[in-house]
């Protein structure tokens, strides 16, 4: 059995996916998109030396565009397999990969638009009409189910707690009368992730392949970031301000609704207009509300008093672009959560225009702000910013909310492998920067007394 790193790998975090040879059989884990610029970007083509019509099965860990985001480009190309998934995966990742697609067909566009007159125009990775086919080629998997996915090769889900339907997946491969246990954890949530299940663990394989996202350093508590966010919701209720909160339109945005509604459950403070301004996130909600039996303890045990956190009741939504403008007409106390989470595209650009020169304006910045970005700029408090086109006045107030992340940290990724260590596997570390990967390598050496390899990009680990 081989495993060839065609992503996340050599440093990299995006592009996800594993080239699985064994049997005679290729089967693909992941086909995640590379994100992060237009080197990164580029590097968006068919994994190499992998022809999609001869792939026998892909398998999905979860639906997030890293881990996704070639899909549509394997089925442009040829690939007619199997896609073996959750079924919140599916319906998520059909969403999202709508989502790109549109967006890829814009960018194109655009780049024709600037280019030569005669120029050829610009393709697209993929368009729309890649995407039609991939929900009939899903098959639908239960969590703790076995499923055999190629000859010789058995797969299982279990929970990750990262995202709503995300799962690690356990291979069993028989290959010439032995039996091998490999294990690719897929994105790990922090055991303090609210609205999921906890992650699950399994027990031995002869290798693992972990993320390493946050290898090398621990998350601030949980509580402490949501005691700050309820603190600055009370005072902005008192004092009827406005709230912007800039949010990846799925798995943030439900967690941001979800804390907002209980507030207003427990009656911590009056009921205020909550506008949820993300077709993307609107639809991404219906989904988490769909699935019941991947709801935590604490979202359950409301749903028994008779009360839905993430039920419409609690937020107005906004569709199109006209009911968004709308909403600068609003006066506070209010929220509204709207995209791009970094704030360099989207709606809330056109919020933040109109309300950061307003002192009584509270801007909460609760997720990663990459380097460049406007989101980036108002965490550094910058004075001024441009914001399509135009220079902004900074004057509201900035809140930097860390400790909401998806991904576990150093003790939560020790604690998922915990279990796996007695077997001695073969410890791979992706899906991580060079600092995070090896900070994590030296704690499981430190702890578990084993070696992990940190592998580059195209590097194959035979098993």
């Amino acid at each position: 059995m081989k495993v060839k790193l065609v992503g996340a790998s050599g440093g990299e975090v995006t592009g996800s996916c594993y080239v699985i040879r064994a049997n005679g059989a290729t089967v693909l884990l992941d086909a995640g998109m590379f994100q992060g610029g237009r080197q990164s970007e580029a590097k968006n083509r068919l994994p190499p030396g992998v022809r999609p019509e001869t792939i026998d099965a892909l398998l999905l860990t979860h639906a997030h565009l890293d881990h996704t985001g070639r899909v549509p480009l394997l089925i442009k190309h040829g690939f007619r397999g199997p896609i073996y998934a959750t079924s919140a995966t599916i319906d998520l990742g059909e969403i999202i990969l709508s989502d790109s697609a549109r967006l890829q067909q814009q960018d194109a566009e655009r780049q024709t638009r600037r280019g030569a007159p005669d120029a050829p125009p610009v393709e697209p990775l993929y368009a729309p009409e890649d995407v039609e086919p991939f929900r009939s080629q899903t098959r639908t998997v239960a969590l703790n189910k076995p499923v055999k996915v190629a000859p010789g090769i058995t797969a299982r889900w279990i929970e990750a707690g990262h995202m709503l339907g995300s799962g690690s997946i356990e291979l069993t491969v028989e290959e010439e009368g032995k039996k091998k246990v490999v294990v690719f954890s897929g994105d790990i949530g922090p055991v303090t992730m609210p609205l999921l299940n906890q992650f699950q663990t399994f027990e031995r394989a002869d290798a693992v392949f972990l993320e390493s996202t946050y290898g090398d350093r621990d998350h601030r508590p949980y509580a402490e970031t949501l005691a700050d966010f309820e603190r600055i919701v009370k005072e902005v209720s008192g004092t009827g301000g406005k709230i912007l909160i800039p949010t990846f339109a799925i798995g943030r945005s439900q967690q941001m609704l979800y804390h907002l509604a209980v507030m207003f459950l427990r009656k911590d403070i009056p009921g205020f207009p909550v506008y949820l301004d993300s077709p993307m996130a609107i639809n991404a909600s219906g989904v988490y509300t769909k699935y019941p039996d991947l709801h935590d303890e604490e979202l359950v045990a409301w749903k028994k008093k008779g009360l839905l956190p993430l039920n419409p009741a609690y937020f107005h939504t906004s569709t199109t672009s006209v009911e968004s403008k709308r909403l600068n007409d609003l006066r506070g106390p209010c929220a509204i959560l709207a995209g791009a989470g970094m704030c360099n595209a989207g709606r809330i650009q056109h919020h933040l225009k109109f309300n950061l020169p307003n002192p009584k304006t509270h801007v909460l910045i609760v997720g990663y702000q990459g380097y460049g970005s406007l989101g980036r700029k108002l965490v550094e408090k910058q004075k001024t910013v441009t914001i399509l086109g135009e220079k902004v006045p900074v004057r509201a107030k900035i809140h930097t909310l860390n400790g909401f992340s998806g991904h576990a940290g150093q003790t939560d990724l020790l604690k998922w492998f915990s279990t796996l260590a007695p077997s001695k596997p073969h410890v791979i570390l992706t899906h991580g920067e060079d600092r995070s990967r090896t900070g994590l390598a030296q704690a499981i050496q430190t702890r578990f007394k084993l070696t992990a390899t940190l592998p580059n990009q195209g590097d194959v680990i035979e098993i």
